[in-house]
Parts: C-alpha cells; sequence; structure tokens
C-alpha cells in the first residue's frame, strides 16, 4: 500500500483533527504516523499526518473532496506521495566535507532525493561529482557577474525541476530576489560562532579565546544572511587540550550531520516555517526506516 503524507498549515480551531481523520476514515484509509503543534502565541495550527489506503484509495480521490474541509478551516495543504523523491540541487565552494557527506549518504540510499546537479564557483568537485554520474556546473561568481550568475543558477532550478537547494557550504551570498524567489527551498549551512567569531578563520578566533563548545546550525535561507528560520542544530564539546585543528575537525563533522538531519526532515516533509521560526517534527520511531526506503 502506497504511503501518502499530509501536511496542514492554518488558524488554529476546535475540529481540525477530527475533521482531517474523520475525512481519511471514510476514505478507507489508515494513518501510520500523525503530529501536530498548536503555536499559542501566533494562533497557528501544524499538523503532518502519514497513512496508507487501505481500500485503494487514489491520490485524485484524496485530493479530490478534501479541498471542502480545507475551506472550511482556511487550511494551506498538500497532499505528498511518500515514494516520490524531491529534486535536489547542490550547491558547493571549496570545502567539500558537507558535500562528500550528503554524496555518500545518497549513495547508500539513506538520504533518498534525486540529486539533478551540483552547482560551484570552483573546479574542486568536478571530479567527485562527475564520479557519481551527477551533472556538475561551474558558475564563476565576481562582483562584476553576480547577476548574470544567478540567473545562470535560477535556469538551472527551472530546467531541472529543483525543489530544494542545498547550499554544502557555498561560500556565495545570494541575492533578496532569489531568496524571496526560493523562499522555504534553500538550506544552508554554518558554524555556530555567530556573530562572535565572524570572517576568516572562525575556528581558529574560538580557540583563541578558549571556547568550549562548538556547533552547528542548518537553516533556511532568507535575505537576512545567516538569520533564517532555524531547521537543525548541535554541539560538541571541546577542552584547553585541543588545537585550532582539532577545533575545525570537530566543526566539520557537525556541520555535515545537522545538514543531513536538515535535508533529511525537509525531504519528509516534516519542517514548517512559522514566521521566524520552524516547526520541526520529529520522525517516529521506526520512521528512518521507512522514510529511507520512501
Amino acid at each position: 500500500m502506497k504511503r501518502m503524507i499530509l501536511t496542514v498549515t492554518c488558524t488554529s480551531a476546535r475540529g481540525i483533527v477530527a475533521a482531517i481523520s474523520g475525512y481519511l476514515a471514510d476514505l478507507g484509509c489508515n494513518i501510520i504516523d500523525s503530529s501536530q503543534f498548536d503555536d499559542l502565541d501566533t494562533g497557528k495550527f501544524f499538523m503532518r499526518v502519514s497513512f496508507v489506503s487501505e481500500m485503494g484509495t487514489s491520490e485524485v480521490e484524496i485530493e479530490q473532496h478534501f479541498g471542502e474541509v480545507a475551506a472550511k478551516f482556511g487550511m494551506d495543504w498538500t497532499l505528498h506521495d511518500s515514494e516520490r523523491r524531491m529534486k535536489v540541487l547542490l550547491m558547493v565552494s571549496r570545502f567539500g566535507h558537507c558535500l562528500n557527506d550528503l554524496l555518500y549518504r545518497w549513495k547508500i540510499g539513506a538520504l533518498p532525493i534525486d540529486i539533478v546537479g551540483v552547482i560551484s564557483n570552483h573546479f574542486d568537485y568536478q571530479k567527485v561529482v562527475v564520479n557519481h554520474d551527477i551533472p556538475f556546473h561551474h558558475i564563476k561568481v565576481t562582483k562584476e557577474n553576480k547577476l548574470q550568475a544567478e540567473a545562470r543558477i535560477m535556469d538551472l532550478v527551472e530546467q531541472t525541476g529543483t525543489e530544494l537547494i542545498v547550499l554544502a557550504r557555498y561560500m556565495q551570498v545570494l541575492s533578496d530576489d532569489m531568496c524571496r524567489k526560493m523562499s522555504g527551498k534553500i538550506i544552508n549551512i554554518h558554524h555556530s560562532f555567530l556573530p562572535s567569531f565572524k570572517g576568516a578563520n572562525p575556528y581558529k578566533q574560538a580557540y583563541e579565546r578558549g571556547v568550549k563548545l562548538i556547533g552547528a546550525t542548518a537553516h533556511y535561507v532568507t535575505a537576512d544572511l545567516d538569520e533564517g528560520p532555524i531547521i537543525e542544530q548541535d554541539t560538541a564539546r571541546v577542552t584547553h587540550a585541543q588545537s585550532a585543528d582539532d577545533y575545525v575537525a570537530i566543526g566539520r563533522d557537525a556541520e555535515s550531520q545537522v545538514l543531513a538531519r536538515a535535508v533529511h526532515a525537509h525531504i519528509h516533509h516534516r519542517t514548517f516555517v512559522n514566521g521566524n521560526r520552524t516547526v520541526v517534527f520529529p520522525a517516529s520511531q521506526g520512521s528512518y526506516a521507512s522514510e529511507k526506503m520512501g
């Protein structure tokens, strides 16, 4: 039986859960997993329902009349086929740890996505990408050609049907216009030393200040540089006995893991943008295996 995922966002109101579960039950659907959150600060309601049809009800049939339920509560909703892989475009500059990690997870099936291409402003990882039978696109970026370079990127997005862009340590700032066009569809990763340690060699700066925690942050990209809604974070403890190079190594491991978890949550429709924050529903017990196969 095909598993489907329904995501819903709307103003909080009595009866939403009952209406959704009742509708699915009437169509012979069995709910496998359900998560919901009622934000008392904003008055918004978020829900993700994973279900299967036990009576062979098609996706079209399920969508056909759900609009009536959605209209009653003013829902913003989407129905997803869990077996359909999201089309993802990766972007990288000269640090390849996140790119290599994503490629490995994709190769072994732990990250079920269709990688439609890799864009870089350098040639460092061309061979790595091509060896994975993935299209590599070199788009040089300078102060003079920035607008033209972004136009080429957006052309590739349209040509490939890209649904998500992952900045795997892509070190160019995207324009406000591109951030608006791809709102909620670009994920970035960076160390969590901001705003204290900016610019070059942040890990060295942290080492010199005796920092005891190293972290990484994955977030949706907005016009506010490195300040978009946070999806995933993690930290690792360090001591005085470790060197600046140790800080870098530990930090890169954290960046790779945090980015992979953020992408994993997004492609399985577990993330919802909630103003400057996000609602991220956790993977339920046993769902990592099923999501991997999906």
